[in-house]
């Protein structure tokens, strides 16, 4: 038990400036629950320097006491901190009980204590007061730590070149984020992406290169792209190449395609242009970056199409929120047209409302007979943390016409009042096949993470495990000093987070 406060004499509000404060979920609750008629002030912390270890053992028959295990794991922390809650009125107080607990809510969230630059991850277990007999009692808010270790500041280190030296001041392993952006041509690149530490685990994604037997190539390579500054080379589409009346204008305006005026219609209606590629496409990505802003007073859609070569739907991606006084938005991912069609996406997202006031990535692509499609509500550098994967496999062959044109169209029901949002880029690729090659993994640009943490290695945003090499350890930073290898040499611009940790 550790006391910090005097509690003989003087104001607990005046008191509270010379005591150990409680920080829950970045909240003081000592500064936000004290005023001039009542206070919140921190008497003791129990719990923060205590280890409990999981230890297996087995009974011998013969054998004096028992066989012991040599690994180890920590049980879970457990924190206890005791405070004193008053105010002049019964209603004051009831008041300020419940503005503990409101702020006590949510799911390991950050708990440290002012008297040390760190902090637990951290969730309410039980807020005990006693019986209620006067306007000045003392309770204790009991945090259970289901991660026992504790965290002190934030280190980013940014590599000065292939082989950087990375020093745990902590006394527990620390588990980091590394962020690598791509330098470069993207052709001279080795076909894969290597982090490896001075005991020579590795986390490997691609695949190195023999170069006896084969050579690097550019699976996904762009044929057209647009970064919605201008509607130059964009013609209106006809009718029929949308799901809808095409009528209105499009515009481009701050860096991305929008609609300047939807016209006028009964059911969904307003602008669409396209572009022809400049060849017609069997295996092919569509990625777009878009926007989607809708409240419980608007209707919209913003939609992408894929065309054959006479203007027949393909494909298309597609959010929109079609529930007049209610905000729901939605993802579509559909093969074929209007009325013969497999939707590999049309939901209202992981959880109801999780699409809402989307800005993010839609994409669908085919490569052979199959069909996948993914929704990503973030960015590629900071990742999604909304997303949706969707695969199908055609085996009838039923939706397998080269793709030849792409349209962009945004939508208006009736006179109801549209959503807001534009497409800020679009990108077609061309996905190559090449029996003997292998496939370059990354290009100038892109952004890939190592988060030894989550387990996770994505690029852009999206995990790949798909190519993450069998032999893949999410190793961490051991106490002291660690040396880390990127490979290939001189492609990256490489930096590396992790906060000190302690047991």
């Amino acid at each position: 038990m550790y006391g910090f406060v005097d509690l003989t004499t003087g104001s607990v509000a005046k008191s509270t400036s010379f005591s150990i404060q409680t920080v829950f979920n970045g909240t003081n609750l000592d500064q936000q629950l004290s005023d001039e008629t009542g206070s919140f002030v921190t008497l003791t912390i129990e719990g923060r320097g205590n280890v409990k270890q999981r230890i297996e053992s087995t009974e011998v028959p013969g054998m004096d006491g028992a066989l012991e295990y040599t690994s180890t794991t920590y049980d879970v922390r457990e924190i206890a901190v005791k405070y004193k809650l008053s105010d002049r009125t019964n209603e004051g107080f009831r008041s300020r009980v419940n503005r503990l607990n409101s702020l006590l809510r949510g799911s390991k969230r950050q708990l440290r204590f002012t008297d040390e630059d760190a902090f637990y991850y951290a969730t309410l277990s039980e807020n005990t007061i006693p019986e209620e007999e006067s306007n000045d009692l003392i309770g204790t808010l009991t945090f259970i730590c289901s991660d026992p270790f504790k965290y002190g500041k934030e280190h980013i280190l940014h590599f000065e070149s292939d082989v950087i030296t990375v020093t745990n001041k902590g006394t527990a392993e620390v588990k980091p984020v590394i962020e690598m952006e791509v330098l470069g041509d993207p052709l001279t690149l080795s076909p894969f992406v290597m982090v490896q530490n001075q005991e020579e685990q590795y986390m490997l994604i691609g695949e190195a290169l023999d170069v006896e037997s084969s050579t690097p190539y550019q699976k996904y390579e762009r044929v057209m792209y647009s970064d919605a500054n201008a509607l130059t080379g964009w013609t209106t589409a006809a009718t029929g190449e949308v799901d809808g009346l095409i009528a209105g204008k499009m515009e481009a305006v701050k860096d991305r395609f929008q609609a300047a005026s939807y016209g006028s219609g009964s059911g969904w209606h307003g602008p669409a242009v396209k572009q022809s590629l400049p060849e017609a496409l069997q295996d092919f990505r569509l990625n777009t970056w878009i926007t989607l802003d809708n409240s419980g007073q608007t209707v919209g859609r913003i939609e992408l199409y894929l065309l054959d070569v006479n203007g027949n739907q393909v494909a298309k991606v597609a959010m929109k929120d079609v529930r007049r006084g209610e905000r729901l938005g939605y993802g579509e991912a559909r093969v074929g047209g209007a009325l013969a069609n497999h939707f590999l996406i049309s939901e209202y997202g992981d959880r109801k409302g999780s699409w809402n006031n989307f800005a993010g990535i839609l994409r669908i692509e085919r490569e052979g007979n199959m069909w996948s499609a993914f929704f990503g509500k973030g960015n590629a550098k900071n990742g999604y943390h909304t997303r949706r994967f969707a695969y199908w496999r055609d085996t009838r062959n039923k939706y397998n016409i080269p793709v030849a044109q792409v349209v962009v169209h945004m939508g208006q029901y009736g006179k109801n009042k549209p959503c807001t949002g534009g497409v800020y880029s679009i990108s077609v690729e061309k996905i190559n096949q090449v029996d003997q090659g292998t496939p370059v993994i990354v290009r100038t640009g892109d952004f890939i993470k190592f988060d030894t943490r989550a387990e996770e290695i994505t690029i852009n945003g999206e995990p790949r495990t798909d190519i993450v090499d069998f032999g893949t350890e999410y190793f961490g930073l051991k106490p002291g000093d660690n040396q880390l290898v990127i490979m290939p040499n001189d492609s990256f611009k490489t930096t590396i987070k992790y906060r000190d940790t302690f047991r």
